[in-house]
């Protein structure tokens, strides 16, 4: 039977996880706004829109409702789970107490994966975007112009991370205030000009059998249910930041519940008024092929001309803002998972003023822009493969986190009412099957080379690029872990974090004269007892009770 770990800092009077992070920052609100924001909404529909509908057509509303489904199923898995382990690790920290360290380990890495790719699609459309927003569509036409811009912005916002939760919460409230209200206009907007007929001759009025999701049959269906899932992708960032917040076994888990609703809201309205306003011919080009951007072909019909900027900047700042809320759960849980011994060290280093990941966000932040000028220097193609990849690894991890919660409290607290029975089981349980079944259904529809844009031909065999860059990553890991169970074997020895792990917090937390250290000078955690030293600091305790006074 395994030990159960002990905190090193259980004596310092600290809620901040013992990881150095500061506690208490963010109430339920920040919470939500953090959870909204990172889905980009405004990017979201305006880069998905266009696939969906290809796949879907006018019944792509009805896969959003749907998609609803399964995020709305595993955001009660991230609040049960959090309310019995708040820890910034999530589904690594989860999984692994769920199923062992290898598994862990991979959900932890699903996460990291995810958000380094997606970050190459989020810079290029912010970098297009500031071109068209400052009146420079011909640098917004330019690859090299676009990556450099691009490559900036993920600069600019790792900085803000690296500034604190403070700066990075207050800039999500006004990122999030802007594009919720120029998306809601939009939609509104985009249904009186439909219903007045001062829509274009394609328009057509919304009916309820929109939102049958099933009408282009299952295989189409689970393509589309992936692409709805990217959209609403992100509302995890609140769990990840548990530890910054008040009430961290309470408040996380009901802003991503919450926040699905506001998600479900969003999407719903505004892809409905979008495909009425423009009919779902316009977002198909002649090849069936959905366009990259669906504002770009009704927005300044919706808006005019002179308001058309307005929503130039809400795409803008829908990719600023998820860009930095990808950098920041991305941090938290290399943070964890180098405190439990899972990573390097020096993943854990905190910064003594600021209080915020140190290497983990400068090292989010450099990673993805090397990923993104690697892709964007191979071509466009795969830039466009990369993002429909994410929802693969979207769904691997988040399916992961459903299994877990039910695994977990199926063996210890299955409840003792008929609530806490279904949003602890079953519930958890349904979401992590559907993903399951997208999962597979979609890697294998993605290996054909007609549903990539990138074909890839190694030693004679055939395969699409979406297929290689999500199952791609997957094997990365692989090997990524294998090479740290040689490294670091304690984790995967079950010492540092198993089932039996009481207490989540690792290590002391900084005394208050640390937080005046000059801002070169880091503090890296302390990992936890391994199962050797605590049973040499129990002996040492014996030795020291019989030693006469």
């Amino acid at each position: 039977m395994s030990t159960p770990v002990r905190d090193r800092g259980a004596e310092h009077d600290s809620d901040d996880g013992g990881k150095g992070l500061r506690p208490g920052v963010l109430g339920l609100l920040s919470s939500v706004v953090i959870a909204v924001s990172s889905t980009a909404p405004g990017y979201g529909i305006a880069a998905t829109i266009g696939p969906l509908v290809a796949i879907s057509g006018i019944h792509s509303p009805g896969v959003m409702v749907i998609a609803f489904l399964p995020m709305l199923f595993i955001a009660y898995a991230y609040r049960e789970m959090n309310r019995v382990a708040p820890d910034c690790g999530t589904t690594f920290t989860w999984a692994t107490r769920a199923f062992g360290p290898r598994t862990g380990w991979m959900g932890g890495w699903g996460i990291v994966a995810a958000d380094i790719i997606v970050m190459a699609s989020l810079a290029q459309i912010a970098g297009s975007y500031f071109f068209q927003f400052i009146g420079a569509d011909g640098l917004a036409n330019d690859a090299v112009w676009v990556t450099v811009a691009g490559c900036i912005w993920i600069v600019l916002l790792t900085y803000i991370c690296y500034r604190g939760i403070e700066v990075s919460a207050r800039f999500q409230f006004a990122m999030l205030g802007v594009e919720a209200v120029v998306l809601l206009v939009f939609a509104v907007v985009a249904l009186i000009k439909v219903y007045t007929g001062h829509a274009p001759a394609g328009a057509v009025h919304p009916a309820l059998n929109w939102f049958n999701p099933f009408h282009g049959g299952f295989s189409g269906f689970s393509a589309a249910l992936l692409l709805a899932v990217f959209i609403y992708w992100g509302w995890d960032s609140a769990a990840s930041t548990t530890e910054e917040t008040k009430d961290r076994t309470k408040t996380p888990g009901t802003a991503v519940v919450i926040s699905t609703v506001i998600l479900l809201v969003i999407f719903g309205a505004v892809s409905t008024a979008v495909i009425a306003f423009g009919g779902a011919s316009s977002f198909v080009d002649s090849s069936g092929v959905g366009v990259s951007d669906a504002f770009a072909v009704i927005g300044n019909q919706v808006f005019g001309t002179s308001l058309g900027k307005v929503l130039v900047f809400c795409i803008l700042t829908s990719a600023a803002a998820s860009t930095q809320t990808t950098i920041l759960p991305t941090a938290r849980t290399t943070l964890s998972m180098a405190a439990y011994q899972a990573f390097p060290a020096s993943f854990a280093r905190i910064h003594p003023r600021y209080r915020t990941p140190t290497v983990s966000t400068l090292a989010m932040g450099g990673i993805s822009i090397l990923f993104y000028i690697g892709l964007a220097a191979v071509s466009s193609n795969i830039l466009a493969d990369s993002a429909s990849a994410v929802g693969l690894l979207i769904a691997f991890y988040y399916g992961l986190t459903g299994f877990a919660s039910f695994w977990w409290f199926l063996r210890r607290a299955p409840g003792r009412t008929v609530a806490e029975v279904t949003t602890r089981l079953v519930l958890p349980l349904a979401g992590g099957l559907i993903l399951l079944f997208a999962f597979i259904k979609t890697v294998s529809s993605d290996y054909q080379v007609a549903n990539s844009a990138t074909k890839i031909n190694l030693a004679g065999v055939r395969f699409g690029g979406i297929f290689a860059i999500a199952v791609g990553s997957l094997v990365i890991g692989v090997i990524l872990m294998l090479a740290s169970e040689l490294r670091s074997p304690a984790f995967f020895r079950g010492s540092t974090l198993n089932a039996d792990t009481e207490i989540m917090l690792v290590g002391p937390a900084p005394s208050p004269g640390a937080l005046e250290l000059p801002d070169s000078e880091e503090r890296t955690v302390q990992p936890p007892l391994t199962e050797a030293e605590l049973r040499e600091a129990q002996e040492r305790a014996r030795r020291a009770e019989r030693k006469p006074d």
